[in-house]
């Protein structure tokens, strides 16, 4: 597949080194070389520097005849005329990168797929969902689903009392088909757990269930679930004032924001009580009741004090706290903090645009905020590898982990004698460069 990326952000660059594991031909494009200096050297990827909005440098890029077009500059004005100038010159499918949701609404994506912008990204939207399912379960630091919630996964912070500790996996422990541990984050490695290792305090935990067992699954992992009422939102973005609409109305929201004139706009958006202010005050937060809050979530464009906020919201007692990171590179640093739960929203919207690469066998692809791999659903045809023999004899990669199926809309998790049938639907863990090793399996 002959893929052109514009915009070498972090959301770009994200999409272009998951695509680099793979046999596509990749070009990303920037009108900023500083933007691609180190790209060719690291990946598999050809740079060009060029304006999206040129139809000469688009036609210089190879615009016409490329399989997927995706526009995931700042600016979205330049995203969308790209799109449509590629569309013109030949593009098959074209990506755009927006922040305004009415563009999503029915007649409008009619609209835009009629002049060439094929599928609209709005990362806003996609990481107040992610939120508000933090926030119905309190306990779990990030929840993907699969096939309509038949199969979930989940990741946990275990600590001292989880009863699951230092139990080394081939003793038998965890052979109880209830759940399957598919990975292990410990500092800055992910470990696939082999007969020899085990889960230590502090550890990430990735687990596979169906959503029944997700009960069994909070107990063995020594976690109490809690009921959240009262959630403070700090910084009025975009984020906050969608997860407010999101969030079930039982919930009351505060919403912290330092610009008074934003105040006032804000209170004819949203069914908040919206307070003018510094969200990382102290003072101000007692005020406020936080210390009678469940949750605190910080989503302002300022990392540094989303961090610190929400450091200072656990200090004063609160149990849920979720701060949004911008940069990529500080995720590993805030997670070392034991904050909480953190989002980034140019992960979710690289793993969204990733999926527009999958073939018709790969269902699904969700990146993971912790770990440097992917959950990866594949769809089983008769006579793929993967049907010839037990999970046990197939001698998978060392960096993959099936971890359930979905078989006629019923989840289960896998063991060693599992042998998998046409129609299934298979999720595996898997680091991102084993991604084309697994694939094999299913061909």
């Amino acid at each position: 597949m002959k893929i052109i990326i514009v915009g070498a952000g972090e959301v770009g660059r994200h999409v272009a080194k998951m695509l680099s594991y793979e046999n596509h031909e990749i070009i990303i494009m920037d009108k900023d070389e500083n933007n691609l200096s180190d790209l060719d050297s690291n990946y598999d990827i050809m740079s060009k520097i060029g304006d999206p909005t040129s139809p000469s440098d688009l036609l210089m890029a190879g615009v016409k005849g490329c399989n997927l077009f995706i526009a995931v500059t700042p600016y979205e004005s330049e995203n969308i005329n790209s799109c449509i100038l590629a569309h013109n010159l030949g593009a098959i499918k074209t990506v755009a990168r927006i922040n305004n949701y009415e563009y999503l609404l029915p007649k409008n994506k009619e609209l835009f797929n009629n002049i060439g912008v094929n599928v609209l990204i709005y990362p806003e939207m996609l990481v107040a969902n992610e939120i508000v399912q933090s926030v119905q379960r309190s306990w779990i630091r990030e929840f993907r689903s699969f096939c309509d919630d038949a199969m979930v996964l989940v990741c946990i912070r275990v600590r001292s009392n989880a009863e699951i500790l230092n139990k080394p996996f081939k003793t038998g422990f965890f052979d109880h088909d209830r759940f399957r541990i598919v990975a292990i984050k410990r500092e800055s490695h992910t470990i696939i757990p082999g007969g020899n290792d085990e889960i230590m305090a502090n550890d990430l935990v990735y687990f596979i269930a169906t959503r029944d067992n997700l009960e069994y699954v909070r107990t063995a992992a020594g976690k109490t679930d809690f009921q959240i009422h009262n959630i403070i939102i700090m910084g009025g973005s975009k984020i906050a004032v969608k997860v407010t609409q999101y969030l079930p109305a039982k919930i009351h929201v505060k919403i912290i924001e330092a610009d008074r004139a934003h105040c006032y706009k804000l209170a004819d958006e949203v069914d908040a009580l919206i307070i003018n202010g510094d969200g990382r005050n102290l003072d101000l937060l007692k005020d406020e009741g936080i210390e009678e809050s469940d949750a605190f979530v910080a989503v302002t464009n300022n990392s540094e004090a989303n961090v610190l906020a929400c450091l200072a919201a656990k200090r004063l007692g609160i149990r849920k706290t979720i701060a949004q990171i911008e940069n990529v590179d500080y995720i590993e640093l805030a997670d070392k903090l034991d904050i909480g739960t953190i989002i980034n929203k140019k992960l979710t919207a690289a793993a969204y645009i990733y999926q527009q690469t999958l073939d018709e066998d790969t269902q699904d692809v969700q990146c993971l905020t912790y770990s440097d791999a992917q959950v990866v659903e594949f769809k089983v045809k008769a006579g793929d590898k993967i049907t010839k023999s037990r999970i046990r004899d197939m001698k998978l990669p060392e960096d993959v982990n099936i971890g359930g199926i979905v078989r006629k809309g019923q989840g289960m998790v896998v063991n060693g004698n599992t042998v998998i049938l046409p129609d299934d639907h298979v999720i595996v863990f898997c680091k991102a460069s084993s991604a084309p090793k697994i694939s094999k399996f299913f061909q």
